[in-house]
């Protein structure tokens, strides 16, 4: 029956729930027609983040408009996966009636079962009822040149503004032969990209101790993987043996992402947080000493409850100390069943974003003068893609991770293929960008 079906599916929220959709689309494919076009489509999937009130929001809006969809005569079933079910399906499942059948971040296996149940007019809740997703195959819905790994799920970390433990649970790391058949599965990457709530925790669970270093190593020795990114390593748990695996493993590229959240000391604790402003700098400090050609990112909280000005104060002044190469920063988002919601000192919305402001105008500064290094400087960048609006090709270079940070605009007179590596002569920088033109033909 579902071999007639033309069957859609929306991705939203983070990296990690898009590669929970590239083996839902995968599972699909096996079973149906994959659209793109959501026009034709007879059954959407929607597979959502709930990780803050923003995410939850536009997850229940994207169902309201793909259930207007109905009215062209081809939608005839909504699915509803991942994260706002998995933690508030309880909620949802009465009042949500546009939706058909809903599953939680463990359920991908059942999909196809999902989807015959609501054919034969039932409405149904799977969410819970398996415990692991056990395919290993992938439809990639990145360029084809990189791909995300999710090498772990869920989170033992316990900072007092965050759902995820409530919402993924505990830290599971995937065993390495699981991954490194998953990454085989994926065919030539020129560009392996591991994230996790945290990946330096990865192995503890399942090993015993901790064996990032160790992935990184049977992943290198792939003939397929050219290159490989870290994102999400956690400031304690960044080891002498991960520096040294940065500084010596010519396929890691030399950039990490070091989600720190704040500096003072104070405000740390009351995150749950491990680590201090000191040790935090003196981590940077480190990294760049030993690897000097290193881009190191990060994130930031302001408006954490508690926060004086004289901590804002110190969290600017950390900015401008620490010199990063790209950070993001975020205004708190009070959220329901964490410790931090009934804190005292909740910090108005206007100061929020006043704060927000700031920082975004410190770091651009920063990033501005960094970039502006680059100017008359000939550098490696992989092409991404085309900016028609632009007239442009974009791209990335060690420093930016695509779709994170900024990008590469770059000319030439010649064919520029997707994926492939060129050398380009930087003409023009500005606060997030570099721009230049191809001197040579690709590297490799």
């Amino acid at each position: 029956m579902l071999k007639d079906k033309k069957i859609g599916l929306i991705s939203l929220g983070c990296d990690k729930n898009r590669v929970d959709s590239e083996k839902a689309l995968a599972l699909i494919g096996d079973n149906a027609r994959l659209v793109n076009d959501l026009d034709i489509a007879n059954v959407v999937v929607i597979n959502t983040c709930a990780f803050l009130e923003s995410a939850r929001k536009e997850a229940i809006e994207t169902i309201f408009e793909v259930n207007a969809l109905r009215g062209n005569g081809n939608l005839e079933k909504i699915i509803v996966t991942g994260c706002l079910p998995q933690k508030f399906v309880d909620d949802i499942f009465d009042d949500l009636v546009e939706v058909d059948g809903f599953l939680g971040f463990n359920d991908y296996d059942l999909l196809i079962d999902v989807i015959n149940e609501v054919y034969q007019g039932k409405r149904v809740n799977y969410v819970g009822k398996n415990k692991k997703v056990t395919t290993n195959k992938r439809i990639l819905t990145t360029p084809c040149h990189y791909s995300y790994l999710k090498i772990a799920d869920g989170c033992n970390n316990k900072c007092t503004y965050c759902l995820i433990p409530k919402i993924r649970g505990k830290y599971v790391s995937t065993p390495i032969e699981e991954l490194i058949d998953e990454v085989n599965n994926l065919g030539d990457i020129k560009e392996l990209i591991l994230v996790a709530q945290d990946v330096t925790r990865y192995g503890e669970d399942i090993y015993g101790e901790r064996k990032l270093v160790d992935l990184i190593r049977e992943l290198s020795k792939l003939d397929s993987v050219y290159s490989i990114r870290l994102l999400y390593c956690y400031p304690d748990a960044i080891t002498d043996e991960l520096i040294y695996e940065l500084k010596t493993n010519d396929k890691l590229i030399k950039y990490i992402d070091i989600p720190l959240q704040h500096s003072e000391n104070s405000v740390l604790k009351r995150m749950n947080r491990k680590g201090t402003r000191e040790e935090y700098l003196s981590l940077i400090e480190r990294l760049k000493n030993e690897i000097p050609s290193i881009s190191i990112r990060s994130t930031f909280i302001t408006g954490f409850p508690g926060e004086t000005e004289d901590d804002f104060n110190g969290l600017l002044d950390f900015i401008k100390t620490a010199k990063l190469t790209n950070a993001g920063f975020f205004a708190y988002s009070r959220e329901e069943d964490t410790p931090a919601y009934k804190l005292p000192l909740q910090i108005d919305e206007e100061i929020k974003q006043k704060r927000l402001k700031k920082l975004y105008s410190e770091q651009k500064k920063i990033s501005k003068a960094n970039l502006k290094t680059y100017v008359n400087k000939t550098i490696d960048v992989v092409c991404d893609g085309i900016d028609y609006e632009m007239q442009s090709f974009y791209g990335h270079f060690s420093a930016f991770a695509p779709e994170i940070d900024g990008k590469v605009y770059f000319t030439y007179d010649g064919v520029i293929n997707q994926g492939e590596t060129y050398k380009v002569l930087i003409t023009k920088s500005t606060e997030y960008d570099l721009y230049g033109r191809v001197q040579d033909e690709f590297t490799e």
